[in-house]
C-alpha cells in the first residue's frame, strides 16, 4: 500500500517504536544514538521533549547522512513536572502513587531529518487518566519489574494497562510513537507515497 525511495532509519532502541514503525510495512533499519538526554535544557515541557528527540536524531544523522532519520522521545508530565523512568523501587512507587486517580499528559516528540539536512519536529499529546490504585496493586506492579524502563513508571502496552481508566488521544503515542501523525508528516514531506496497484 505504501512505498518510499528513501532509506529510512529509526533512531531508537525501543522495541515498541520498532514494532509500531513496522506497521507501515516499509523497509527501515535501527540505529541507536549515544547522547546524554539530561543535557537538554528548555523552558517548557514541549521544548524539552523536542530537544531530546532532535538530539538523538541528529546524533544518528551524523553517522548516516544519506538516510532519512526518524527519532522520538516520550515523556510523562504530571502537574507540570517530568516523571522520568524510575531509577529505584521507591521512585516507581512514588510515581504511581501520584498518578493514581489523576490525569497526566504523555508527550511524544518526533524528529525527521532528511538527507538534505531539513528537520521536521512535532509533538503529539495524549491525556491519560488512572484508576484509583490500591497500595497492593502498586506494589505488585512495581515488583513485576515492568516500570523501570518506562517514562512515568508504567507501560500501557503491558500489564500496566490495568492501571489506566481511559485515554484522550492517540493510544500509540502513549506506547511511544504517534504513528498516524508520523505517517501524515511523511506523506506531506513526500518521503512516503501510496503505491499504485
Amino acid at each position: 500500500m505504501l512505498k518510499t525511495n528513501h532509506k529510512l532509519i529509526l533512531a531508537s532502541a525501543s522495541p515498541r517504536r520498532k514494532e509500531l514503525l513496522g506497521m507501515l510495512a516499509l523497509p527501515f533499519e535501527v540505529m541507536t544514538s549515544e547522547v546524554e538526554e539530561t543535557s537538554v535544557q528548555a523552558e517548557t515541557m514541549q521544548d524539552y521533549v523536542k530537544g531530546v528527540a532532535l538530539l538523538k536524531t541528529r546524533d544518528v544523522a551524523k553517522k548516516a547522512s544519506e538516510a532519512t532519520i526518524i527519532g522520538a522521545d516520550t515523556i510523562v508530565v504530571y502537574d507540570n513536572e517530568l516523571l522520568h523512568k524510575p531509577k529505584s523501587r521507591e521512585e516507581a512507587l512514588s510515581h504511581l502513587q501520584r498518578l493514581s486517580d489523576n490525569k497526566h499528559v504523555v508527550m511524544t516528540a518526533v524528529a525527521i531529518i532528511e538527507p538534505s539536512g531539513q528537520e521536521t519536529v512535532f509533538v503529539e499529546e495524549t491525556t491519560v487518566v488512572f484508576h484509583q490504585l490500591t497500595q497492593k496493586l502498586i506494589e505488585a506492579y512495581v515488583d513485576s519489574g515492568d516500570p523501570f524502563d518506562k517514562a512515568g513508571g508504567y507501560g500501557i502496552q503491558t500489564i500496566g494497562t490495568l492501571l489506566v481508566k481511559r485515554i484522550e488521544g492517540d493510544y500509540n503515542n502513549v506506547v511511544g510513537l504517534p504513528l498516524a501523525a508520523l505517517f501524515s508528516q511523511l506523506v506531506d514531506l513526500q518521503i512516503v507515497q501510496f503505491a499504485k496497484e
